[in-house]
């Protein structure tokens, strides 16, 4: 069994975006898997101070695309499933929805479809396209739409060659906290 599988721990997590400083985000692209992690998670906490599973499940949203086996079809449900036992169910949940999110945007607000760099379009093609009406309102009524929509804005924007963000050694203190026992 593969450590996704079984679930990684909070320093498997770390060794996985550390190692993503070296993964392009897209083929010849400058930012890295990690610049947009650290990006994500960057933006979400400045956007909603105080909700840290929040800016992590930014962190980690694509570190399903670090694990060995995963595609761009399933990122977000290997994500999910490797992050959950460190990171909660809260996060997990977030990470496993954001694909989902964009698709449900596709469908409910014209516009965010132009707003879309190629590799978002063409990706949405292989996760499904845009959610059906009924999809949409099923995904709206699911615990933690309104964040996995958040998350997806922040995705969507988070793609900057050179902007200033922390690094990973901050947001260790936040993992670290995160994988406590929980009550």
């Amino acid at each position: 069994m593969t450590p996704a599988r079984a679930g990684l721990d909070v320093d498997q997590i770390l060794d996985l975006l550390a190692a993503g400083a070296h993964v392009p985000l897209l083929p010849g692209a400058v930012v890295t898997q990690l610049d947009h992690a650290l990006q994500t998670a960057a933006l979400l906490a400045q956007r909603y101070p105080g909700d840290e599973e929040l800016a992590v499940a930014g962190l980690v949203h694509d570190i399903g695309h670090l694990l060995p086996g995963s595609s761009d079809d399933t990122h977000a449900d290997e994500a999910a499933r490797a992050v959950a036992p460190a990171l909660g169910e809260r996060v997990a949940r977030l990470v496993g929805l954001h694909v989902e999110a964009k698709r449900y945007l596709v469908a409910v607000e014209p516009a965010y479809g132009a707003l879309l760099r190629a590799d978002s379009v063409a990706s949405l093609a292989h996760q499904g396209g845009a959610l059906s009406g009924a999809e949409a309102e099923a995904f709206a009524a699911r615990p933690g739409a309104a964040e996995a929509v958040a998350l997806r804005r922040a995705d969507d924007v988070a793609k900057v060659d050179g902007l200033a963000v922390g690094g990973l050694e901050d947001w260790v203190p936040v993992l670290r906290r995160l994988s406590g026992p929980r009550g």
